[in-house]
């Protein structure tokens, strides 16, 4: 008797007499109350005749007598996302997925949840494997239809004067997406970054964001020619933006082409004055070169326009310590630091700490001081560059052999400010 009960209540449901189903079904729980399947049919009848609210309760009391039901949390996570209790819709379809790792309903469900919570890049992930899952059913319409939902996700060229937008489909901005991505890449998941930059490529090769972009996410993984051949192409696509300089500029620094990284600092300069950290770049390019006084001076303008950057007092700080003007040194690491505490950034707060103390405990004593300015005068009088000095003392040394150390500073000193007169 239940399951003539049970049948016809599905008949009628697929017929949609979803009151003649509710009939059926009450039939069936009074019968058997502990058939967890008849309060989920009973449920999905509520919620295609509209009584959501009823619906969630039958799949509450199918998931009390089978806990482990996929079925049950799917469409109790559909009921619950047309009530819009968003959080409560992911924490169900999750659940589901759990229990059934390869529903393809259920992925593309939680991309439709996380879509409507601007988790844009999670969304795509999950319609994509919700495609793959349909397709390996040869289910090709729903599969087709992750695929166009993907495709809206993904981000929109700029629309051309008087042409007209269509605000249905700006789901998210180009520079919404993008930061993104590399904002998944800074937590350290590159290869999902590079994947999704990838997928967005292969659908338009002509789009110089995606190359800029996978550019920058390429250097954090140290493959720097790769990123620079990307830069090269969003350049050749008229991407003509300071982040694409910049960031190319520091790829060039990298694989050693000093000269080609200041000339793209300085295009992006050109382009956009007003921006720090482009002096932070190529104040990092002068200090890889050796010039630490034109370095500071970078970092210092990078600070007067912006005091509260904590990398700009972190990196002068190493250039004073390669001038062995420790004072300086110190006062900015400390001020670096600080500003990580506050921004309980404890990675970077932790490595200015091993810096300020690894500095801290090299300082002289005071018996060398005056050796010690000498040898910073010098480092000045010099650019910086201490190869240089030394040679200018060997030959003092090879000279006047026998002499104090202090006396072959002072001598090279008083050298250079008679050659300057």
């Amino acid at each position: 008797m239940t399951s003539e009960f049970y049948n016809r209540g599905l008949e009628k449901a697929k017929q949609k007499n979803y009151a003649g189903a509710i009939e059926d079904f009450n039939q069936v729980i009074q019968l058997d109350p502990y058939f967890s399947k008849a309060y989920i049919e009973r449920g999905l009848a509520y919620y295609k005749s509209g009584a959501t609210l009823q619906a969630v309760f039958d799949y509450n009391e199918a998931i009390k007598l089978d806990g482990e039901n996929a079925k049950a949390y799917y469409f109790r996570a559909l009921a619950k996302l047309t009530l819009k209790n968003l959080p409560g819709a992911l924490e169900d379809v999750e659940k589901a997925i759990q229990f059934k790792f390869n529903d393809a309903g259920a992925y593309d469900l939680r991309g439709i949840v996380q879509r409507k919570q601007g988790n844009i890049l999670e969304a795509i992930a999950n319609f994509k494997k919700a495609a793959e899952l349909y397709l390996a059913q040869k289910d090709k319409e729903n599969a087709c239809l992750c695929l166009e939902k993907i495709k809206q996700l993904q981000p929109k060229a700029e629309p051309k004067p008087n042409q007209e937008i269509n605000k249905s489909a700006a789901i998210i901005s180009t520079q919404d997406y993008f930061t993104q991505l590399l904002e998944k890449a800074e937590k350290g998941d590159t290869k999902s970054a590079i994947a999704d930059l990838n997928w967005i490529l292969k659908a338009d090769a002509q789009d110089a964001q995606a190359y800029c972009c996978r550019g920058v996410v390429l250097c954090k993984m140290g493959q720097y020619r790769e990123a620079i051949a990307d830069f090269n192409q969003a350049i050749n696509l008229n991407f003509q933006d300071a982040i694409v300089y910049r960031n190319r500029g520091k790829a060039r620094s990298q694989i050693g082409d000093y000269q080609g990284a200041l000339a793209d600092i300085n295009q992006a300069l050109k382009i956009q004055p007003q921006d720090n950290l482009v002096y932070i770049a190529r104040g990092n390019v002068y200090q890889s070169m050796g010039n630490y006084l034109a370095a500071i001076q970078d970092y210092s303008q990078a600070i007067q326009m912006n005091p509260e950057h904590p990398l700009a007092y972190y990196n002068r700080g190493i250039a004073y310590t390669c001038l062995e003007e420790m004072p300086n040194a110190v006062e900015d690491y400390q001020k670096a630091a600080s500003i990580y505490c506050e921004q309980e950034d404890w990675e970077n707060y932790q490595l200015v700490l091993n810096s300020l103390q690894k500095i801290q405990s090299s300082i002289p004593a005071t018996n060398k001081a005056t050796y010690n300015l000498l040898r910073q005068r010098l480092l000045r009088m010099v650019g910086g560059h201490w190869e240089i000095a030394a040679r200018l003392i060997e030959q003092k040394q090879d000279f006047y052999p026998g002499m104090s150390e202090e006396w072959y500073l002072q001598t090279v000193i008083d050298d250079l400010e008679r050659d300057r007169r």
